[in-house]
């Protein structure tokens, strides 16, 4: 047998680095919608700010928690990329709803 280096041994079955991002936006999904349907509308921005500092903490627990350096960057900003761009959706959403008289 001749000598091929020195081999690094694989990780056995890694977690998926993606369904951290997943969760980061299903968490901005419900925090979204729960801002919305019970905080005042005269209160809803700065509420989506704060729900927003909290989706960014989450993105970075849920990644260093994950515990690979590969990709550590792309994987946080893809959770707050998309995280942010659900929250304006739907924030433009309850605007539209707001204009509604009733």
């Amino acid at each position: 047998m001749r000598n091929n280096g020195v081999m690094t041994e694989p990780a056995l079955a890694p977690r998926n680095a993606f369904v951290g991002v997943i969760v980061v936006w299903a968490a901005a999904f419900v925090a979204t919608v729960a801002i919305g349907i019970f905080v005042p509308e005269e209160w809803r921005v700065p509420w989506m700010l704060v729900g927003f500092g909290g989706v960014v903490l989450l993105s970075f627990a849920v990644q260093l928690w994950y515990g690979r350096t590969q990709g550590f960057i792309f994987r946080v900003a893809s959770s707050v990329v998309g995280a942010l761009l659900l929250m304006g959706v739907i924030s433009v959403g309850f605007g539209v709803a707001a204009l509604i008289p009733t």
